[in-house]
């Protein structure tokens, strides 16, 4: 068949390496994709909010299947256009995309149906949410409603910074729209474990445990970013921890959003607290998790066009969700000065190497071709996995990988999986 994968990042890159796996798979394209994904796939230069030209391109390749990897296009409806126009379709549709695109439709949900999650109240009047801020406790937690690239969270340890947070949010509006609805969370503590899931609109089945590292810098130290990094599967994601999520969480969540008349297709992705009261849910997302996907996906055994097709279909009752028993770290390696300000455009070199070697994976984020050669062309560049038979074998293999590659302002953190040593 042919597959059209709409996308331009790491988690796409991750995806179209599964995809070209598939006996299933006859071609594939990707949508705008980037200098790493070419390898696998014909890309096209049409944005994923362009959604017209998006589906014109599937009608005009006979595209059999498209897996929309990007929150934004699934939070706009891109899954609702392109099945009016009759192309299956991987990914939620717009009213249940709303999972991840509201974070206060999200947090009403779970204190709806009783799913664990911080306490919480949601504001779009910024004068209330400063006056809630003066009979709080400290720290506290402030959430852009809408999408900000994983980057619309503050953490406030004092009122003051609370109110500046206030402030950056829903009257500078320094992610835009997102900031028109506010919420504000009690501050958890604890592990934080993200779990990936396959749903097909009534039967959710999970993938192997990950965590990510969201901060710039060693430590956990500096701003936000959309994760520098990634391990898979998490120490500290027990037995008991999967049967209490499996009892209050997973299923529940489904249940949830077919009670309300939207019901789920695609991937959940469960933002998990390991609190002493228990797991609770930090945040969902309607979609594969970037770094995630680039450490979970490679250790599925599964064909992934066969679990896709299942969800569309509402057969994944039928599926044999299977994972290497193994592990795998990713180490993204990113432009000096990300989030904020950095340089494009230096020659990458050593990319070969990861041909010679298996069980290494080198996913593209950021990059173009030019003149024949790859070149830097974003914040995080690349993402660079590996496998080991346990996750201090994986990491260092990850880490021995990553000088493998060099770019003029490579930077990147060199603690990830560092709690591995700690479990």
């Amino acid at each position: 068949m042919n597959v059209l994968i709409v996308g331009s990042g790491g988690r796409e890159h991750a995806i179209a390496y599964c995809a070209a796996k598939s006996e299933k798979t006859d071609k594939i394209y990707c949508t705008p994709g980037n200098a790493g994904i070419a390898e696998y796939a014909e890309c096209a230069p049409i944005g994923a909010m362009e959604f017209d030209k998006i589906v014109a391109f599937a009608k005009e390749k006979e595209v059999d299947l498209v897996i929309v990897g990007m929150d934004d296009p699934l939070v706009g409806g891109l899954v609702d256009e392109l099945e009016a126009a009759g192309i299956r379709t991987f990914g939620p549709r717009k009213n249940a995309a709303i999972l991840e695109g509201s974070k206060a439709f999200s947090k009403d949900l779970m204190k709806k149906y009783n799913i664990p999650t911080a306490a919480y109240e949601n504001f779009t009047d910024p004068d209330k949410a400063l006056s809630y801020l003066e009979t709080s406790k400290f720290p506290i937690v402030l959430k852009a409603d809408g999408l900000a690239l994983g980057k619309g969270v503050l953490i406030c340890n004092t009122l003051e910074e609370a109110k500046q947070g206030v402030k950056e949010i829903m009257l500078d509006k320094k992610f835009g729209s997102a900031g028109n609805e506010m919420v504000i969370e009690e501050f958890m503590t604890g592990r934080e474990v993200s779990v990936l899931s396959f749903v097909d609109g009534n039967t959710i089945k999970t993938m192997t445990s990950a965590q990510d590292h969201k901060r710039a810098g060693d430590g956990d130290t500096g701003l936000n970013t959309g994760g520098m990094g990634t391990f898979s599967p998490s120490p500290f994601y027990t037995k008991e921890v999967e049967e209490f999520c499996n009892k209050y969480i997973y299923q529940a969540t489904v249940d949830a959003m077919k009670a309300e008349g939207r019901p789920f297709k695609g991937v959940i992705f469960f933002g998990l607290m390991l609190t002493e009261e228990g797991p609770k849910v930090l945040e969902y997302n309607a979609r594969f998790g970037d770094p995630e996907a680039q450490v979970v996906l490679p250790r599925m055994k599964n064909d992934i066009i066969e679990v896709v097709e299942a969800c569309i279909d509402g057969t994944l009752d039928q599926v044999d969700l299977q994972f290497e028993d193994n592990a795998a770290v990713c180490v993204v390696l990113a432009s000096e000065g990300y989030p904020v300000r950095y340089d494009k455009g230096f020659q990458i070199t050593g990319l070969d190497e990861f041909k010679k070697h298996e069980g290494y994976y080198c996913f593209h984020a950021g990059t173009r071709l030019e003149d024949g050669h790859f070149v830097t062309n974003g914040g995080r560049v690349l993402g660079v996995t590996a496998k080991g038979k346990d996750l201090k074998e994986a990491r260092a293999n990850a880490y021995a990988a990553a000088e493998w590659v060099q770019f003029a302002n490579k930077y990147m953190r060199h603690d990830i999986g560092k709690a591995i040593d700690e479990a």
